[in-house]
């Protein structure tokens, strides 16, 4: 059984600071490019940041900067530091792992951690 568990979500004021964690079980996690996406109310979901089994980053524009995805093979987990959070920021932080081969192409999702950014 996959499963992807996100933690360290919580409440935050702006211009503060956390770090998400992912810890996957289940998968081959180093061949796994990971990522986290967020949904705020009312939006869609967007891609935050992604981190290829490589090592490769990508973040969206908004938060580039601020943002750092980092992954440890060895503990299965991928993380979000997250620094000088707006409001904007609030959202649910969900932990993604995809897989993509000639012959297959799988996509995992957590659960989500709730993040909120309010003075």
């Amino acid at each position: 059984q996959v499963q992807l568990v996100e933690s360290g979500g919580g409440l935050v004021q702006p211009g503060g600071s956390l770090t998400l964690s992912c810890a996957a079980s289940g998968i081959v996690f180093s061949l796994y490019r990971m990522g986290w996406f967020r949904q705020a109310p009312g939006k869609q979901r967007e891609l935050v940041a992604t981190i290829s089994s490589s090592g490769t980053t990508n973040y969206v524009d908004s938060v580039e900067g601020r943002f750092t995805i980092f992954r440890d093979n060895a503990k299965n987990t991928v993380y979000l530091q997250m620094n000088s959070l707006k409001a904007d920021d609030t959202a649910v932080y969900y932990c993604n792992a995809v897989i993509m081969t000639v012959y297959r192409g799988d996509t995992y999702w957590g659960q989500g951690t709730q993040v909120t950014v309010s003075s």
